[in-house]
């Protein structure tokens, strides 16, 4: 995607000296990396990534306090002691670091760096998701805390194909010896090199000077730079947040949908209230069979998944009439007919009066763990399909925001390979 005019209306992307694992003093890098905060289920996913090693970016991420105060301190403290412990060290060089990730057939590379938040008015970097602010809050409170951006969103552009701009240093870097490179327990190749060369900088700048991007994965995250940056004013380094930008023409994302864990609301209760609204039918399991017919069913309209209790049921069909009076019209029409729009105004809000806090909802991005908390709490798993790439890019041109943990784009960047401290 590119915007009219100079490179001063375009992405600014700079080097900064990345705070890498000491590899010396870790048991092995993969041992020490983490899914990003919103993708492991807690508390298992963060007593298992603990449990790895005790220098797991998790405690940093992901901080296990009573109060949100003593968390946000115990990973200042944290983060203090392994940097004076040699756990962590700043690179020497301000770079821009190439990142690939490989399994299988699948290969992405991207430009980790630190992105100007003045684009934000611009409609330079565009989101596609709303946002909960009692997330903000939180993730606000660790980056104050820590004084450092802990894992980079994940951006995607759109350039103009190999051998030009920043897909040809990105494709020169992965030729040379990389700083790092590591296998994690999901199968997935890490590498990592530092871009410092003045001339594949410029090169990087001028490319991404006149384009804008879509936020993939981080939502949050970005609310939580453009708040910390109104705090402190300008020019501070609070001014510049940590991203991987990924470049689609060469190298697609993947787009999976993120699910709902009712904790409080019995699948015999929600199936209830369908009645006369929706048309329910039970489908035949195991989950990967009911799945099949969840993205058949998807081609032709609004479609769910619902279990909890080792039995699938295909919601599909609202009746227009509910639609009409809980789904808001000043909206695009692609936008009313999207799932994550009609789950949230006509079922959530109206249907089932679930509130959207996390003592209600649990949003998982993988359909078996999902399954599996609803069976364990005696809730509702509501499984979705995922939305179309075209989609989400047509809405945010349009600045249009969908519905929060509407897509999940993949693969995303393991947390901990580097980190950018503010200090």
């Amino acid at each position: 995607m590119t915007t009219p005019g100079n490179a001063e209306h375009g992405l600014r992307l700079i080097p900064f000296h990345g705070l890498r694992y000491v590899p010396e003093r870790v048991g092995s890098l993969a041992a020490v990396t983490s899914p990003p905060y919103d993708v492991v289920v807690r508390p298992d996913g963060v007593d298992y990534l603990e449990s790895a090693d005790p220098h797991n970016i998790v405690r940093l991420i992901l901080p296990q306090a009573e109060t949100p105060a003593a968390r946000n301190e115990q990973a200042a403290r944290t983060l203090h002691d392994w940097l004076a412990e040699g756990v962590l060290s700043a690179d020497p060089d301000a770079a821009l670091y190439v990142y690939e990730q490989r399994k299988g057939s699948l290969l992405q590379r991207g430009v980790v760096g630190a992105l100007a938040l003045s684009t934000a008015d611009a409609g330079i970097v565009l989101p596609h998701e709303d946002v909960m602010p009692d997330v903000v809050t939180d993730r606000a409170g660790l980056m104050r805390a820590t004084s450092a951006n802990l894992e980079p969103l994940l951006l995607t552009y759109r350039g103009d194909g190999p051998g030009t701009g920043a897909a040809a240093v990105v494709e020169a870097a992965a030729t040379r010896t990389p700083l790092l490179s590591t296998v994690t327990e999901d199968g997935f190749l890490h590498r990592l090199w530092a871009v410092t060369d003045p001339a594949e900088l410029a090169a990087v700048a001028a490319d991404l000077g006149h384009r804008q991007a879509l936020i993939a994965d981080g939502h949050h995250r970005w609310a939580t730079y453009l708040r910390l940056q109104e705090e402190h004013g300008s020019p501070t380094p609070w001014d510049f947040g940590l991203v991987l930008l990924v470049d689609t023409a060469r190298y697609p994302l993947q787009v999976r949908a993120i699910h709902r864990m009712l904790r409080r609301l019995p699948l015999a209760d929600a199936l209830a209230a369908l009645e006369g609204n929706f048309r329910v039918r039970p489908v035949e399991g195991p989950l990967p069979l009911a799945l099949e017919v969840l993205a058949d069913a998807s081609e032709r309209g609004n479609a769910f998944l619902l279990t909890g209790d080792g039995t699938f049921h295909l919601v599909t069909d609202p009746d227009p009439e509910l639609i009409a009076r809980t789904v808001r019209r000043d909206r695009p029409e692609a936008w009313r007919r999207l799932d994550a729009t009609v789950l949230h105004a006509s079922l959530l809000d109206t249907l089932w009066q679930v509130p959207d806090a996390p003592e209600h909802i649990t949003y998982i991005h993988d359909a078996p763990a999902t399954v599996a908390m609803a069976e364990r709490h005696g809730g509702t798993a509501v499984l979705l399909h995922p939305v179309r790439e075209d989609v989400v890019r047509d809405l945010a041109r349009q600045g249009v925001t969908m519905p929060r943990k509407s897509t999940s784009f993949g693969p995303k960047p393991a947390t901990g390979l580097v980190l950018r401290s503010l200090d």
